[in-house]
């Protein structure tokens, strides 16, 4: 039975649709909305675009947050708050925050996955590869003709976005320099992303990447976080500045609101 309810939960999780701020009134910020007519990905997507109040009183170039799960009836109000919170507090500098609302989640989300109950969380799963691509591809130069950008990028999410951030940041870690991630579902997969760290480590561009991600007390998780954190202490890659928050106390729906702050001081202080 353990076993059973071991996956049962990651995959409530996941049919839950993963977005803490749904349960909450958010206050929805001032922000930009357009829409891509993604060819990779065949479909029309929604792009919500927070700016500081920086960038309308400075010429200056600013760095990009990127976030899956940043519909306004998802992740991004909460997340596009605390940024304003932060930034006015000079906690962290100013950032432009680029939110994509999902269509499919689950398919979006997900690497391929050879366990079977895996591939019974959705229709649809295994299309992060071409998620990735449209954000690479299409989206990345739709958000430099928007705006002024700098060459810095980041890319933050919770759960199965969570997985998305590290799958991305072991696969093809050049797309970013900042990759925060909360709660990640490492399990996917029969936690294939742990079981290839090592490996992909060791393919790290040069250039200093920075990585935070935090677990909460959910078994099915946190044994795959505190794994990958450990990994991460035994290879000590140099041009890698990372920090693991081992978050006992918190559940895997409040982990990301109780850890969010500390997470982009963490990580952006250091831009």
């Amino acid at each position: 039975m353990k076993s059973f309810s071991l996956f049962l939960l990651p995959g409530i999780f996941f049919l839950a649709n993963c977005s803490s701020a749904s349960q909450s009134n958010d206050p929805v910020p001032a922000h930009e909305t357009f829409t891509i007519q993604s060819k990779g990905l065949n479909e029309t997507r929604t792009i919500n675009v927070w700016l500081p109040e920086e960038y309308s009183k400075h010429p200056d170039s600013l760095p990009v947050m990127y976030m899956p799960d940043g519909g306004l009836k998802e992740d991004f109000p909460h997340i596009a708050n605390t940024f304003a919170k932060l930034v006015k507090a000079k906690t962290i500098p100013p950032f432009i925050l680029v939110g994509i609302e999902n269509t499919q989640r689950r398919r979006d989300l997900t690497g391929p996955t050879e366990v079977a109950k895996d591939k019974e969380i959705a229709p649809v799963v295994g299309g992060s590869a071409s998620f990735r691509a449209f954000i690479r591809e299409e989206l990345f130069p739709e958000i430099s003709k928007r705006y002024r950008t700098t060459g810095n990028k980041g890319i933050l999410g919770e759960s199965a976005a969570g997985l998305f951030v590290m799958e991305t940041f072991l696969l093809e870690p050049g797309m970013f320099d900042y990759y925060i991630a909360f709660d990640p579902s490492l399990w996917w997969n029969d936690h294939y992303l742990v079981k290839v760290a090592k490996q992909q480590l060791g393919k790290l561009p040069p250039e200093q990447k920075i990585l935070w991600f935090a677990g909460s007390g959910a078994e099915d998780i946190a044994v795959h976080t505190k794994a990958f954190a450990d990994i991460l202490k035994t290879e000590n890659i140099p041009q890698l500045r990372w920090n693991y928050a081992d978050e006992p106390e918190e559940k895997h729906n409040t982990i990301f609101r109780a850890t969010k702050e500390k997470a982009l001081a963490w990580a952006l202080s250091h831009h």
